[in-house]
């Protein structure tokens, strides 16, 4: 029950891998030899699959990065250096991950430009009357998660994106939460940037997808320079690739692309509502459970909310419950969970975190549930039991 720090792999996915290095390995997109071919074909039908998960509208707006943390240092880095000036606004809201709020403020740091935050409510939804007064002229970017990883909340990013652009604003989307929960459609979204990591739906680590409209990719400088991303280079200047090779320098993580795809086809197959039907199903039962336990505090009471149950148990220490229940086989992460403003906010260090996969059950639940009273038992808490 630690799928929102990474999912486990389904034969689908190993296969894949284990079938493109033993048949089809080379190096894509330079090779004129059979081989090469096949990679390359192989590689390019992963970005397909990428477009049409996310929905984008063309291939060229689908760009392979290790996962959502590089995505948004590549948008912050190449759209932020090229954007922003002094005096221009950022707002991240006060849930995010740390990686949607590190990079923006190492970019308002080199251009005088200020991150703002957008607070939220202690139901951990966003106060977006809080988040309307924010936006003005000079606000330049709006970096919202889709859903909190720290809490679960599902944020209202199609009305978000709406009000940002009405003050000329690009929005930049941390998908990583949302991607196997829910489905994701960035024509109906109307972001400007949206990226996922593959390791959170089933698919290899060090592999995600950065989505950009068209015109911001074309309009914005390469983010790493090497091989790949050039169409001629002199000593007097170099010519840059079209997108999206424009943004993939070296030689790309082709297995891990292609294993990638595989988790999207996986994903699809079983249908994304399916998947949405069954964890919210779980979701719903573990806070049933989690009525009967007067001393069991839950994190993340957003009326939409998908994937994570995060808790305290009385005055227990979240690692030494996680300890506790890992002796029982049940996974479950504690901590921060990169997300220490949220941890401010509800005034603790750290908070229990199960989160729930396509593959979790009721039962599981229940174990975990039963584990808690073995962790009541230890610490003295018996008259609770």
């Amino acid at each position: 029950m630690d799928n929102a720090a990474s999912a486990q792999k389904p034969l689908a996915v190993t296969n894949a891998l284990a079938h493109y290095y033993a048949t089809n390995h080379a190096n894509v997109h330079r090779g004129v030899h059979a081989l090469s071919d096949r990679a390359t074909e192989a590689f390019e039908n992963a970005r397909e699959y990428s477009r049409q998960f996310v929905n984008a509208r063309h291939t060229r707006e689908i760009i392979f990065v290790r996962g959502t943390t590089e995505g948004l240092n590549l948008v912050a880095s190449s759209y932020g250096r090229h954007r922003l000036k002094p005096g221009d606004e950022i707002l991240v809201s006060e849930m995010e991950h740390h990686s949607n709020i590190v990079p923006w403020q190492l970019m308002a740091e080199q251009t005088g430009s200020a991150v703002r935050m957008i607070p939220m409510d202690d139901r951990g939804e966003i106060i977006l009357d809080e988040y309307q007064n924010l936006l003005n002229e000079k606000t330049a970017v709006v970096a919202i998660t889709y859903v909190a990883n720290s809490l679960g909340t599902v944020n209202p990013i199609r009305l978000m994106t709406a009000q940002a652009h009405d003050v000329g604003a690009a929005v930049v989307v941390d998908a990583a939460q949302a991607a196997p929960h829910l489905k994701l459609d960035v024509q109906e979204l109307d972001c400007d940037f949206l990226t996922l990591s593959g390791h959170k739906m089933y698919g290899p680590t060090g592999i995600g997808i950065l989505y950009g409209r068209e015109r911001l990719l074309d309009a914005i400088p390469p983010y790493q320079g090497g091989g790949e991303m050039i169409r001629k280079v002199t000593f007097q200047g170099t010519e840059y690739a079209e997108i999206p090779h424009k943004f993939e320098a070296g030689t790309p993580n082709i297995a891990d692309s292609v294993g990638f795809g595989a988790a999207v086809q996986f994903m699809q197959d079983l249908g994304l509502d399916t998947i949405a039907a069954h964890e919210n199903r779980l979701l719903e039962y573990a806070h049933q459970q989690a009525a009967e336990m007067e001393d069991l505090r839950i994190f993340g009471q957003a009326e939409n909310k998908s994937g994570v149950f995060a808790f305290a148990l009385g005055d227990i220490h979240p690692h030494d419950i996680g300890t506790i229940v890992d002796r029982d086989g049940i996974a479950i992460r504690v901590g921060h969970h990169c997300a220490m403003p949220v941890m401010r906010h509800f005034d603790v260090a750290a908070t229990a975190r199960a989160s729930f996969a396509v593959y979790n059950t009721t039962d599981e639940i229940d174990r975990l549930f039963e584990s808690l009273q073995g962790v009541r038992r230890i610490f003295g808490k018996w008259w609770m039991i």
